[in-house]
């Protein structure tokens, strides 16, 4: 670490070392209000994970898969048990047909999927449309797979985008764009009208859409879940990326998927292998347990979040929050200028300490932090007695706030 004693010169050669990329981001804000949450003894409504339990039976399949000594490498780019429920459950549910041993690589999670996927397709001087408010590794991935992000805002309420505005930012150096549906920080759900301008984009410029659908089974408002690689044309075009940690509630076992054409599917699983080798062995099984469960499971799982959903927003509305209700994910984006507050940092570090629920500055999910300078992010994948904590503390703010 260096001070402002020490001589200019060693700053100078320390600072080159490192990298370029790594000072055009910054650390996760979102995993840093968990910590600060952890400090001030918070309510953590800021990081999406779920505070209750997982189904018993994926995570009796995880006990049995290590009791049965399935605990080595599996095939780098899979288990095949395992890929074979992902493609199965991608026939039932997407109505689209996936090769296990062609198309699909195992990853550590959806986030190495990301990352893999773009390493895999892009060189440098390429360009990767990215919508805004983004999950806050969207950038960073461009950046460190050598692209460069061109960013396309989602403008509230409804957190449409302008179709001249996204046409324009497509040209002969547009490799891929990104798109998350149902949308993380948003709870937006592209539309068929929308996923289909999209597409027709993608084939004009010949550009590979990236979709992570890792909430794909949080739907809210009778609203569907459009798959990119279903439409006409999109198949080949499209590196479809997945998880097990939403929709399984076992976001730390960070197991995930792509599924893509061979060649761009090859090219994944030899970044994936250099990257992180494979995911966990037992894990892998559990997985193939958890995708092969009833549609029963799903019901309840979207019955669970609609009720969570509902409760958090009343209680924020009756706060004094604007809030832009979601049709999906497990996330609320709302608007804070009603307490007084220009600055979204300064929000969140005063709901942590002083009302003590952590929830995330929404700055941290545009490349321009001024876009989201008046927005905070809460979750509600969590219990109810968590739930009832934070609306115990969330009213504080009408006596702390005048």
């Amino acid at each position: 670490m260096t001070t402002d004693d020490t001589p200019s010169t060693l700053r100078e050669v320390l600072k080159k070392i490192v990298s370029d990329k790594a000072d055009r981001f910054t650390e996760s804000v979102i995993r840093e209000m968990t910590r600060q949450a952890n400090l001030y003894g918070a309510v953590n409504l800021s990081q999406g994970f779920p505070d209750f339990a997982a189904p018993m039976e994926i995570k009796q399949a995880a006990c049995d898969a290590i009791l049965a000594d399935i605990n080595q490498y599996a095939i780098t780019w899979g288990a095949k048990n395992f890929r074979n429920a992902i493609a199965e459950k991608s026939a039932w549910y997407l109505g689209l047909e996936v090769d296990p041993e062609r198309h699909l690589t195992v990853t550590c999670g959806s986030t190495e999927a990301m990352i893999a996927a773009l390493m895999a397709i892009t060189n440098p001087g390429d360009e990767v449309v990215v919508f805004e408010p983004f999950y806050e590794n969207y950038g960073p991935d461009a950046i460190l797979s050598g692209a460069t992000p061109r960013y396309v805002t989602l403008r509230a309420p409804d957190w449409s985008f302008d179709e001249d505005e996204l046409a324009a930012a497509f040209n002969n150096h547009t490799k891929a764009i990104i798109i998350n549906t149902p949308n993380n920080p948003t709870g937006k759900v592209f539309t068929r009208t929308e996923m289909e301008f999209i597409a027709r984009l993608c084939q004009k410029w010949n550009v590979i859409a990236i979709t992570d659908e890792i909430y794909e089974h949080i739907l809210f408002n009778g609203k569907e879940h459009i798959a990119m690689a279903t439409l006409d044309g999109m198949k080949d075009q499209t590196i479809t990326i997945n998880g097990l940690s939403k929709t399984y509630s076992v976001t730390g076992w960070r197991v995930g998927y792509t599924i893509a054409r061979e060649d761009i599917t090859s090219a994944i699983r030899k970044v994936h292998d250099f990257l992180t080798v494979g995911a966990a062995a037992p894990l892998q099984e559990a997985g193939a347990a958890a995708l092969r469960l009833p549609q029963t499971y799903y019901e309840k799982l979207q019955a669970t979040y609609t009720a969570k959903r509902e409760r958090l927003l009343t209680v924020l509305k009756a706060t004094g929050f604007e809030c832009y209700d979601p049709d999906g994910a497990y996330y609320v984006m709302t608007d804070i200028r009603a307490f007084g507050y220009d600055n979204d940092v300064e929000f969140a570090k005063f709901m942590v300490k002083e009302v003590g629920v952590a929830v995330v500055p929404g700055s941290s999910f545009y490349h321009d932090p001024t876009l989201g300078s008046h927005q905070v992010r809460f979750t509600f994948c969590k219990k109810d007695e968590t739930l009832a904590k934070a609306e115990e503390r969330l009213q504080k703010l009408t006596t702390l706030v005048k």
